[in-house]
Parts: structure tokens; sequence; C-alpha cells
């Protein structure tokens, strides 16, 4: 990889960063548009939890610490690294089969 696209790389790497840290801060408490028709729909109680609804990162990482600014932060953070790993894995092993598969 050459010096420019590792720089680009890593630049996206932070922007993404900044944004699921930092910019998440700034996402509103009000109800998304699934819930807001549920709501006036009346239909919204009838909602039951899922299976994973007490887990860690449930509801944006809800009850990790005390502060709610910093449970938003580390979900945020958390999320983009996971995806990241994921995605590379998976590109990595698109790549292997990829070189397998080229005869010498």
């Amino acid at each position: 990889m050459d010096r420019r696209t590792r720089i680009f790389f890593v630049v996206g790497l932070l922007v993404t960063l900044v944004v699921a840290v930092a910019i998440s801060q700034l996402a509103s408490d009000q109800p998304d548009g699934l819930e807001y028709v549920a709501e006036e729909e009346g239909f919204a109680d009838a909602a039951r939890d899922h299976d994973l609804s007490d887990s860690a990162l449930a509801d944006y990482g809800d009850g990790l610490t005390d502060n709610p600014a910093l449970d938003t932060a580390l979900a945020g953070l958390i999320g983009v690294l996971v995806t990241l790993a994921v995605g590379w894995a998976v590109f990595r092993l698109i790549k292997r089969r990829g070189d397998d598969s080229v005869p010498s």
C-alpha cells in the first residue's frame, strides 16, 4: 500500500472515530420514526424486549457506566472497531481465496 492510500485510510478512520465518539453526543433523545409511529398509532405498549436487550451495548450502551454520554461514546467506539475488524477479516478471506484460485 502506497503512502497516499495509507494516509487516506488513517484520515478516514480518524473521521469515523470522531463521528462515533464525539458527534454521537448530539443525537436526539426523541423517539425514532418507528417508535413515533407506534406511539401515534397506539401500539407502542405491545412492544417486547428482544433476547439481547440486557447485553452490554443494548440501547447504545445505556448502563455501561454512570455517565450516559460516556456510554454513547463507548458504544460508538466499540461499534466502529467491531465493524472494522469484521470487514478486515472478510476482505482478508476474499483476498486469500482469490490468491489461491489464480494459477501460477
